[in-house]
């Protein structure tokens, strides 16, 4: 039987998000920032009124689910295929400047080398969920800029995912080179998939549509099939995201493309996305922070900032974009997210870094997460 206190703080979440979204709206600020601030203040970090739970985390992970297929679902597959070498080239040096700062930092605050690299992967990833809701916002997410930023963001939980994987089989005793490529193969046999089953699922939603034309069962099949490659994706090693998005990508250029997706963004927009935002601010705390660790929290914050601009940025002019459009896409790249709390939980619970070091990502992840959402605002500014 269910907790029925669940329901009252769903209401209570829903009804402050909206109220700060408005006000962010109000004072021409985006509205995921209102949404985040409902969250720190209804948690631990402000009144405490509302607790970290399993329930509110399990609808916030179907709201990065739906917020991910939306994504996708608005994809131009076209600029999509243009901006590949592009997102490639910004992917791998955002991921290798990140990863090289937070190592730096590190070992410059006496982490062991091993310690070290892994603050580096945590501060690597970056939040796609985070950006595309300030692109939606803005109705920027179909642009060259926006694309790239997609498909970077796409290939950098695919390679975060990888780097986890290799790291963690470094350092546990049993592993070997054999192993490493058991995980490396599995996530080519994901994707493998993911190409034969999204152009079969296109044609037959084709096939439907033209049979049957517009039916509210295509809703129904479209969220299905994103739930199945969300549970493949974690089946074969990557996050639930990526299958999320490559399954909106699958239906992108269907006949019945944008009736689904307004559909299924009325329901992620009614009570997923809206928590999702919220429960991140909720798990806010800045319990056990100490002098020296604040210190740490604040050059790492900086940091992570910094180095996924530049590396990103210089990715994007390396394949010929703009000055405008390579800081752009440098700004969508800065948000760390729910990749940066996996990295770190599986990190802690193997006992590679000290769980001291939570609080250090929580900000690194808040901050982040604040100011792009700004920083996009500004740099979109022109093209408004």
């Amino acid at each position: 039987m269910i907790d029925t206190y669940i329901l009252f703080i769903i209401a209570l979440i829903l009804l402050s998000t909206k109220v700060f979204s408005l006000l962010m709206s109000r004072i021409h600020l985006p509205q995921v920032i209102g949404a985040l601030a409902a969250g720190i203040i209804l948690g631990p970090a402000v009144f405490n009124l509302v607790e970290p739970n399993e329930t509110i985390s399990v609808i916030a992970e179907i709201g990065v689910i739906f917020l991910l297929f939306s994504a996708g679902m608005e994809t131009d597959l076209k600029q999509l295929r243009e901006s590949f070498k592009a997102s490639f080239c910004v992917s791998i040096l955002g991921i290798i400047a990140s990863l090289g700062g937070g190592f730096v930092i590190s070992l410059l605050f006496g982490k062991t080398s091993f310690e070290s690299f892994f603050i580096g992967v945590i501060i690597a990833s970056m939040s796609t969920s985070i950006t595309v809701e300030t692109l939606q916002e803005m109705g920027k997410l179909k642009t060259k800029s926006g694309t790239a930023i997609l498909g970077a963001s796409l290939l950098d939980d695919i390679f975060i995912i990888v780097i986890l994987a290799v790291a963690m089989g470094i350092g546990s005793a049993g592993f070997t080179i054999s192993g490493v490529a058991v995980v490396l193969l599995r996530i080519l046999a994901f994707f493998v998939f993911a190409l034969v089953s999204g152009f079969l699922v296109s044609k037959l939603f084709n096939l439907i549509y033209a049979k049957l034309g517009i039916k509210k069962r295509l809703s129904i099949f479209a969220i299905a099939y994103c739930f199945i490659m969300a549970y493949l994706a974690e089946f074969f090693g990557l996050a639930s995201i990526t299958g999320a998005f490559i399954a909106g990508i699958a239906l992108c250029n269907t006949r019945c493309a944008e009736y689904i997706e307004s559909k299924t963004h009325v329901l992620s927009s009614l009570l997923f996305t809206p928590v999702f935002l919220a429960n991140i601010g909720i798990h806010t705390t800045f319990d056990g922070m100490t002098g020296s660790l604040v210190v740490f929290t604040v050059l790492l914050t900086i940091t992570a900032i910094v180095t996924k601009f530049l590396g990103c940025s210089l990715g994007a002019k390396i394949c010929r974009y703009t000055n405008q459009e390579s800081k752009q896409i440098g700004v969508g790249m800065i948000a760390r997210g729910e990749v940066s709390f996996i990295v770190a939980s599986k990190a802690i619970a193997a006992g590679y870094i000290g769980s001291y070091l939570f609080p250090s990502v929580i900000v690194v992840v808040l901050v982040t997460v604040l100011i792009t959402p700004l920083l996009l605002k500004a740099v979109f500014a022109d093209e408004q």
